[in-house]
């Protein structure tokens, strides 16, 4: 195994907190007056103070502790962001209690599986549907003794605002803990099998927290767009706990629809999000762009052109005063339509491609590309204001170190990436191992990702172990990195590439219709149908020339050679996407295999797996 050393600086375990409990206290008492959450009713925002949010919380423990948790419980909790996530999260941690998030887009069998695997005694339900389909959880399974709802009337006994009340009336302090006892139980995805329960701490999650503070270029003064669900390890620690060790604000966003409009009104200086919305912001500039007068979009395009030239040489005196001209015009505008206060964002859960990095970049807004994952509470490493390379997922955080294992890659760089520090988890709940074999006897937690270090330290991810494919002949194919760059294609919603056993890869493309429809219209192509327009060989030849274009710098045997429209998304309801937007490779291939294998001569070898 090869080694990355850590940077310099605070390994965090000996902060001013070690429990979250520690981390929400010290900012309630520095910054009680200043805004914490806020969410738009009625068509207007209205913000909660870190004072008020306080009050809350401790009067849902209370409320908690006369339901009857007690430390060592397990709380599962199924809803989207809100105020009352927060609330009971913080209320669980004073009591000892362990939070098990969920998400709302998850199935009911998948709650069902998660409430009893985790041994949850209490089931916090975001609205009445929720409420209502988990109406059997308390009576088929054994230990959940209530179900809340956020959202009944306080004249419901099983109301949030009754337990509210029932804490202000009988108040109850936080218990001494301990900081290697169990904050969470956050589930994995599950996208090769059932969800594994990985145990964090509260030692866990602090310690990425301080690491995060000290390496970040945040402040108090500053504001995020909640767009990443707090039941996402990446969203939680990110965003919730370290915007509130820093003692910043959180706009809570009204749905995905609303995202463009929740910016200009909330006027963020930051995102913590996903590449997905990177990319859209990438699409729908350049989109919009096409569509602007021919001055504008050859100023845009003059300005763009010159901000990339400025990274290999510097400007001269008119480039500069083209650059300042541009950038007031055209780009300032740009930025508005985001809330025009944007500076920089954070991107993890999925590979942030290069062009995408350098448009937000040129476009004045940083964006830190960083890597983790849920058993390492969640971050690895991140590009810094100090360190950053475009391309890289930066260099691990004080207190973390990285080894790759190459034994089980056929690239002499690339191999497993294995993680050592305080932000390790503390094991899966059950002690399930499952295809990423957790934490080994040494403390490496062995991800599943693939990857290397370059000689500057700074660690390149290149796919997972999971998902990479042999080719017939021998090659293996790392699809993820490809997938990304393709995405960017204005006739591209998806992309799921397959090719094991084969002599080549092909790929199923769900497509974009509208684009597709005005690339028929401005060649004046008719279509009578959807099916006749996706059966069109023209229409094929088009896309799989634009992915040809786009797969440059790819080797050979990586490209696409071969690709099957549809129109249907992978969603979460189809089955085809985790709730992390992570494709359910299995399910597609459940789906569409046959027509996969169809692709290949009749002389190719294997068939696509089916499960």
């Amino acid at each position: 195994m090869r080694s990355s050393r850590p940077p310099h600086g605070n390994t965090s375990s000996g902060g001013p907190f070690d429990t979250l409990v520690g981390l929400f206290d010290r900012s309630r008492d520095r910054h009680a007056s200043a805004p914490l959450l806020g969410e738009k009713r009625d068509g207007q925002w209205h913000w909660i103070t870190y004072r008020e949010v306080g009050e809350r919380v401790d009067a849902f423990r209370g409320g908690l502790k006369a339901a009857g948790v007690t430390a060592g419980d397990r709380v599962a909790l199924i809803s989207d962001n809100r105020i009352e996530w927060a609330v009971t999260a913080y209320a669980c941690f004073g009591l000892g209690a362990a939070l098990v998030p969920m998400y709302e887009a998850q199935s009911t069998d998948d709650w069902a599986f998660i409430t009893k695997d985790c041994g949850a005694k209490m089931l916090v339900c975001a609205n009445q549907s929720i409420f209502d389909r988990c109406a059997g959880l308390t009576s088929d399974i054994d230990g959940v003794k209530q179900r809340i709802g956020l959202e009944l009337p306080a004249s419901q006994p099983n109301a949030y605002a009754r337990l509210l009340a029932k804490g202000r009336d009988e108040p109850t302090e936080s218990i001494e803990l301990d900081p290697n006892d169990t904050a969470c139980i956050m589930y994995t995805s599950g996208t090769t099998g059932a969800p594994k329960g990985v145990v964090l701490s509260h030692r866990n999650i602090c310690s990425n927290v301080h690491a995060l503070v000290d390496a970040i270029p945040l402040s108090s003064a500053d504001r995020s767009l909640s767009l990443l669900p707090w039941a996402h390890a990446f969203g939680q620690t990110c965003e919730l706990h370290t915007m509130i060790a820093l003692g910043a604000s959180m706009a809570l966003a009204e749905s995905n629809a609303r995202v463009r409009a929740n910016l200009e009104e909330v006027k963020p200086t930051v995102l913590v999000s996903v590449p997905r919305i990177f990319n859209r912001i990438y699409a729908i500039v350049n989109r919009q762009m096409n569509l602007r007068p021919a001055l504008t979009r050859s100023t845009f395009e003059t300005a763009m052109q010159l901000k990339r030239a400025q990274r290999e040489r510097e400007l001269t005196l008119p480039e500069r005063v083209a650059v300042e001209a541009a950038d007031r015009l055209v780009l300032s505008t740009v930025r508005a339509r985001f809330g025009g206060r944007l500076r920089c964002a954070f991107s993890g859960g999925a590979a942030l491609d290069n062009e995408v990095a350098e448009f937000m970049e040129d476009l004045g807004i940083t964006v830190y590309d960083g890597y983790g994952l849920t058993e390492a509470s969640s971050v690895v490493s991140i590009n810094t204001p100090e360190a950053r390379r475009i391309g890289s997922v930066g260099k691990p955080l004080a207190g973390v170190r990285i080894e790759v294992d190459t034994a089980e890659s056929d690239h002499p760089d690339d191999g497993e990436i294995v993680v050592f520090g305080p932000n390790v988890m503390k094991g899966y709940h059950g002690h399930r191992s499952g295809k990423n074999r957790g934490v080994g006897d040494d403390g490496g937690l062995r991800t599943g990702d693939i990857g290397h270090v370059d000689d500057d330290g700074y660690l390149f991810i290149t796919g997972r172990l999971t998902e990479q494919y042999r080719l017939r002949d021998g090659h293996f194919v790392v699809p993820a990195p490809l997938e990304e760059r393709l995405k960017l294609s204005p006739y591209v919603t998806n992309i799921m590439m397959y090719g094991e056993g084969h002599d080549y890869t092909v790929a199923l493309v769900v497509v974009c219709l509208d684009a597709l429809h005005r690339w028929a219209d401005e060649r004046q192509l008719t279509f009578k149908s959807t099916a006749e327009l996706l059966a069109s060989p023209r229409v094929k030849s088009h896309i799989a020339a634009d992915l040809g274009e786009r797969s440059t710098g790819f080797r050979p045997h990586e490209r696409v050679r071969d690709l099957m429209m549809i129109d249907e998304n992978f969603t979460t309801a189809n089955g085809m996407l985790t709730p992390t937007l992570k494709i359910r490779r299995d399910s597609v291939l459940n789906r569409f295999g046959d027509q996969l294998g169809a692709l290949y001569d009749s002389g190719s070898r294997a068939a696509p797996r089916r499960v």
